[in-house]
Formats: structure tokens, C-alpha cells, sequence
């Protein structure tokens, strides 16, 4: 009985994790440690772009479930050593300090003690080591166009937060999270397991990323108050926070006509519609974006000051989930 209660409260330990990106009280398991360092909550978004790809791609002529399955787990390998690394270069520059936001809504890996400096560079160059290990794969069964899709997206992630680019204070950070978590995610992912891309695949792989890029632009409103003093010019800082608001709804409301114009052309199945059955819960987020955040987080609130970002994440979950749903059923009928 004692250790099933012992293994009911380290499942319970995760799924808090997993919840809220905040480790549980007490003493943390080394799982729970792990998904707090690669702030494991917010990984279902690569799930989702590899499952997204891979139903796109069963059924496919040169589908290969072993390369599919390789490059899935590469891409969410990829972005658990995007958060290490952009936690690092983001303190090594002095942004990331104990009153940003970065260290408020969750515990920052360095700044909490929870690792040092040198462990987390090391944690990053391990998962980098082993996505190094599955790209190589890959390459030996695909070629050099999938290097091109990887080294495109390290590219990106590296140059977010790492000087000299540092995407993320020029304006740049958000239009690089649509072009990563939709052609780089989906694309790649795709033409590793069949070995090739038509253009359709590309066209639809946007919407999934114009979900993502309206959780970043949440995110990065809420950090207005912090990153405009720093001269840290995110989208919402150069357009302000209500109008940041209006386009964050946006990007929201264009996934609907996109998916439903991809569909008619072709690009994606009929069963994709039901994707349209988010659009409840889209009205409850809209709202939200229609007012500033309150002044005070609401009871048991566990990722505060973030108020935008959650609610686009929460609208992002439910359409991508119900997309992937519509590609299965595609998939088997």
C-alpha cells in the first residue's frame, strides 16, 4: 500500500508539473525536476505539429512510421533544448532576473537554485547531442533537405535569445514562432517520414502556427510592463498592448477561414471541420483579450503575472486537439 500511494503521489507530482509548470511542494522526484527544467507544460504544442504531420503523411506513398516517429520525438527534443537554452542566454544577458516575469510564474532554473548555471548548459548540450543522434538518422535515410529543416529551426531558436540576432527585441520573435511551428514542425516532420513536401502540406502547416504564434503574442503582452523599460521592442511592445490584444484575437479567429479554405482546395481532408468545434471556447478566450488583465491574479491562480498567454494556450489545446482528431478520423475512413 505504501508504495502505491508513494507512485499515486509522484503521478500527482507530474501531472501539477504538466499542469501549471510549477513543481508541487516538497521534495521534487528527478522526473518532476525534468519537467519543470524543459517547462514540460507547454510541449503538448509539439505533439500537437508532430501529430499534425503525421496524419498528414499516413496513407502516403514512402511513409515510414519508424523515420515518422524518429523525427516526432527529434522536434520535441528540439524544443525541450530551445527552453533550456533560451533560459540561459536570456540570464547570460541580463534579462532573465528574479523580478521578470520569467522567474514569477515559474521557478527559473538558475535563479531558483534549482540548477547551476553549468549544469543547465549541460543539460542543453545533451539534448542537442541526442537530437544530433536522430537528425543523422534521418539524413542517412532522407538526405540533406531534412538537415535543412533542423538546422533551420536551431537557427531560429538559437538566435530568439542569443546575441548578435536576438530576435526576440526586434520585433522578430513572433513571426519566427509561426514560421517554426509551421513549415519548420510540420514540413519537416512530414518530409521525414515520406520524403518529399507538396506545397499543400506546406500551406497546411500554417494554421496550426498561427495558434502558436497567438500564445506567444499573449505571452508577450503580458511582459509589456517588464520588456518596454529594458528596450527589449517584442511585436506588443512596438504596437502597444490593446492593439496587440486585437491582433492576438486575430490570429485566433484567421485559423477558422484558413482551415476551411485549405479544405476546399484540397490542402487538408473534410473531417478537419471539426476543428470548427473549438470555436466555443474561442468565444470564452475572446473576452478576455477584450479587457486589460486584473489587477490581481484570481484565487489559486498558478502562473501569474502570464494572463493572455494562458487563455490563447487554452484556445491553442482545444483547436489543435480537435484538429488532430479530425486528421485521425480522416486517417481511417
Amino acid at each position: 500500500m505504501a508504495d502505491v500511494a508513494v507512485e499515486q503521489g509522484v503521478l500527482a507530482n507530474w501531472r501539477e508539473v504538466l499542469r501549471t509548470g510549477n513543481p508541487p511542494r516538497g521534495r521534487l522526484d528527478p522526473v518532476s525536476r525534468w519537467l519543470v527544467l524543459t517547462r514540460a507544460a507547454v510541449l503538448p504544442m509539439t505533439v500537437t505539429a508532430a501529430a499534425v504531420a503525421g496524419l498528414l503523411a499516413v496513407g502516403e506513398h514512402g511513409f515510414r512510421p519508424g523515420l515518422f516517429f524518429l523525427a516526432a520525438v527529434g522536434i520535441v527534443l528540439a524544443h525541450m533544448a530551445n527552453n533550456l537554452m533560451n533560459d540561459l542566454f536570456d540570464l547570460e544577458v541580463g534579462t532573465d532576473t528574479k523580478t521578470y516575469p520569467r522567474a514569477l510564474y515559474a521557478p527559473h532554473p538558475v535563479l531558483s537554485g534549482m540548477i547551476t548555471r553549468r549544469r543547465l548548459a549541460a543539460a542543453a548540450a545533451f539534448v542537442n547531442v541526442l537530437d544530433l543522434a536522430i537528425l543523422v538518422t534521418l539524413f542517412v535515410a532522407r538526405g540533406w533537405p531534412v538537415v535543412a529543416f533542423a538546422l533551420g529551426g536551431f537557427f531560429i531558436s538559437a538566435a530568439y535569445t542569443a546575441p548578435p540576432l536576438r530576435l526576440k527585441r526586434r520585433g522578430l520573435g513572433e513571426p519566427s514562432v509561426l514560421v517554426v511551428w509551421g513549415p519548420l514542425l510540420v514540413g519537416g516532420t512530414y518530409y521525414a517520414a515520406v520524403g518529399s513536401i507538396p506545397w499543400k502540406i506546406v500551406a497546411a502547416s500554417i494554421p496550426y502556427g498561427l495558434l502558436c504564434t497567438a500564445v506567444l503574442m499573449g505571452k508577450h503582452v503580458d511582459k509589456i510592463p517588464w520588456d518596454a523599460p529594458e528596450g527589449t521592442r517584442t511585436l506588443p511592445v512596438m504596437l502597444g498592448a490593446e492593439r496587440s490584444r486585437r491582433l492576438t484575437q486575430g490570429l485566433m479567429a484567421a485559423y477558422y477561414p484558413v482551415v476551411f479554405v485549405l479544405v476546399v482546395i484540397g490542402a487538408l481532408p473534410w473531417l478537419s471541420l471539426i476543428t470548427f468545434l473549438a470555436l466555443p471556447r474561442l468565444v470564452q478566450v475572446w473576452s478576455a483579450f477584450d479587457r486589460p488583465p486584473p489587477d490581481e491574479p484570481p484565487p489559486h491562480y498558478p502562473i501569474w503575472p502570464l494572463w493572455y498567454a494562458p487563455h490563447a494556450f487554452v484556445h491553442t489545446r482545444r483547436a489543435g486537439s480537435l484538429l488532430v482528431l479530425g486528421l485521425a478520423l480522416a486517417a481511417i475512413l
